[in-house]
Formats: structure tokens, sequence, C-alpha cells
């Protein structure tokens, strides 16, 4: 049972980075939008414009951020926190001899029961790496001999 306790705190501390990242893009979509409508037309143009254009990058910006948002929001949709399997997948939590991960979104380094995890995408370096494993498994990452000891 504490394995799925364990599972499901990542995956609520993974949600919860998410939902911070999210209204941190919005405050700042709303003050860029608010610092557009106030921009008013000055006797110099030239600065004028760059200001408006200088606001435009960052609205584009913002919603690159708020694109990648969706697709975390959507990966963490496909992690089941109660499906458990010998062979490490979307959703898994490996411990290795060196670090413990997360199977999911990458969120960083995160405390769960008094441990730290590793919230990895699977697309990034190390998750492609895990991605598969299975208990025993040996691999190397950033020239270091790692190996799996536990799947949950």
């Amino acid at each position: 049972m504490i394995q799925m306790n364990l599972k499901q705190e990542l995956f609520k501390q993974c949600a919860g980075f998410v939902n911070k990242r999210l209204q941190t893009v919005e405050e700042i979509i709303l003050s860029n939008q608010k610092a557009l409508h106030s921009e008013t037309k000055s006797s110099a143009g030239d600065k004028h414009e760059t200001g408006r254009a200088m606001l435009q990058l960052e609205m584009e910006k913002a919603s690159q951020q708020l694109a990648g948002i969706s697709i975390m929001n959507q990966i963490l949709a496909k992690i089941d926190t109660s499906k458990s399997s010998e062979i490490a997948h979307l959703g898994s939590v490996i411990i290795t001899d060196k670090a413990n991960y997360f199977l999911s979104i990458s969120a960083g380094k995160l405390t769960a029961f008094g441990k730290d995890y590793f919230a990895v995408s699977v697309s990034s370096p190390i998750g492609k790496i895990l991605l598969g494993k299975k208990v025993n498994d040996q691999f190397l990452f950033n020239n270091a001999k790692n190996k799996v000891i536990l799947i949950k």
C-alpha cells in the first residue's frame, strides 16, 4: 500500500508543479495584455513601437509555455498510479543504486516520505534510458554505472 501512496504523492506533486506554472504563465499573459492596452502613442513613435514589439514577443513566449503546460497535463492524464509493472513505464517509480526516479514529466527534484525522487520525462535523456528497464538491469548515465534496484 505504501507503494501506491508513494506514486500518488509524487503524482500530486507533479500536478501541483504544472498548476503553479500555469498560474504563473496566466499572470504573465494578463500583465502583458494590460501593458499592451495601456501602451499609448507617444511623441517618440519608435520607442512606442519597440515597447509593443517587446510585449508581443513576451506574449508569444507565454503562449509557447502554455502549450508546454498543456502537453504536461496530457502526459499526467495518461498516468495510472494504481498500475504496477516489472518493466519501467510512464508512471513508474524506479529506485537505482544512485538515485530515485518517477517517470512522468520533467518537474525536477521531489521529496516524498523523506526521500528524494527526480520527476523525469520519458523523452529526457535519463527517461529514455530508464524506459523499459527491469530490476537488476544496469545502465550508464553521466559516465556512471547505475543499477535498477526496484520498480514500483
